[in-house]
């Protein structure tokens, strides 16, 4: 027989910020089912994660702890245009989306967890929430929790006005088995978190757990990330696929463009140090533009925004992840003791949205200076990917 639950969350978008709300929320006594927008399984994003203390708290209440999900690195090294490094001792706890999501998504095996379920309107009436999706499913819940990442359907719904604006540079991207590079490479890069900047660019790449979760020396991967400026009106081309499919947000592995692709290798090979150059031509390079998108209200009617879906950082701040995670959890704790026969808390939903956004504003403006420093942005540093056009 089943516990009995003070309430009953639907949680929109499945990745690990909607994974953490539905673990948070069933702490404080929520029955909680998770709606993904994606089809079969949720491909891994490539992104390498900084652990960050938020998202140790989690694991650590799940039975687990972040050194079993990461790799451990010790030093950092800035490496000059012609590959010479500077170090120091910098240790650093690292794992990748795809390492984290299990660990997030095994323990709640026993939750509803419907995928290709697209949001396509909320309906409120007394305490109970209707969401109808686009197949034609619908779920009841007395609370909604957007968690659909940038492009929110659940923040279109709740706010149609606010638009993610773009940054005026993109994030290449690639993540690679550390068996599969040369030895010179591979020993370069190990156990180090890597830097290289220069204007209008900035590239960093690092060590996280393999495939499997596997943190063991020649079982690890590779991944990095290119920051390069790139003008608005280019954007749209380098986000046009190989079968003429229009991405908004992220351009998956395997769908850039063949030409695309040699256009990065090249200003790899002529912008780059060349161990570097040589891991972007040993990858297979994918592609996400990033987008600020400041927050309206995280709070609406029995239903509340968090992670990305309420508002973006710069991924410099290394915090997109710790701050879902901080969201989820300060929901939690003002819904804790809720039940739909009693009135909102919405004394404490107010308290925890205003240190939301205080903490988001913290972050937002510490993301813009890192980007400032590394001349990354609209108006700022040497821009690449020009479209030869008059």
């Amino acid at each position: 027989m089943s516990e009995p639950h003070d309430f009953t969350a639907l949680v929109i978008g499945g990745s690990v910020g909607g994974l953490a709300a539905a673990h948070e929320l069933r702490a404080v006594g929520a029955e909680v089912a998770v709606y993904e927008r994606s089809a079969g399984e949720t491909s891994a994003r490539g992104a390498g994660i900084v652990m960050q203390p938020e998202v140790d708290a989690l694991l650590n209440r799940l039975g687990s702890d972040a050194a079993s999900v990461s790799v451990e690195l010790r030093e950092r090294q800035q490496l000059d245009a012609e590959g010479r490094a500077s170090r120091h001792g910098a240790p650093q706890l690292m794992t990748a989306w795809d390492t984290l999501y299990r660990a997030l998504r095994e323990p709640l095996s026993g939750v509803c967890h419907r995928q290709d379920s697209t949001l396509r309107s909320v309906r409120v009436s007394g305490h109970e929430v209707t969401a109808e999706f686009a197949d034609g499913h619908s779920a009841c819940g007395n609370f909604l929790v957007g968690a659909d990442g940038i492009g929110s359907a659940t923040r279109m719904l709740l706010d149609s006005v606010t638009r993610p604006e773009y940054a005026g540079y993109v994030a290449w991207r690639g993540l690679e088995p550390e068996s599969a590079l040369p030895d010179d490479l591979r020993d370069l890069l190990d156990d180090r978190f890597t830097f290289f900047t220069s204007s209008g660019m900035q590239m960093l790449c690092y060590l996280v757990p393999g495939a499997d979760g596997e943190r063991e020396k020649g079982a690890r991967r590779v991944t990095w990330v290119w920051y390069v400026n790139v003008a608005e009106p280019d954007l749209p081309r380098l986000l046009t696929g190989r079968l003429g499919t229009h991405f908004a947000h992220f351009v998956p592995p395997g769908e850039l463009r063949s030409e695309t692709v040699e256009e990065v290798r090249g200003l790899a090979d002529v912008s780059l140090p060349r161990p570097l150059a040589e891991l972007v031509r040993l990858s297979d390079v994918f592609m996400q533009p990033v987008f600020d998108l400041a927050p309206g209200r995280m709070v609406a009617d029995h239903a509340a925004l968090i992670g990305d879906a309420a508002g973006t950082v710069r991924p410099h701040t290394a915090s997109g992840t710790s701050k879902a995670f901080g969201d989820a959890a300060g929901l939690a704790a003002a819904l804790r003791g809720w039940t739909p026969a009693r009135p909102l808390p919405f004394y404490e939903l107010e308290h925890w949205e205003i240190r939301r956004l205080d903490r988001f504003l913290t972050l937002s403006e510490a993301g813009f200076d890192l980007a400032v420093r590394s001349t990354l942005g609209a108006g700022r540093g040497t821009r690449f990917f020009a479209s030869d056009r008059p």
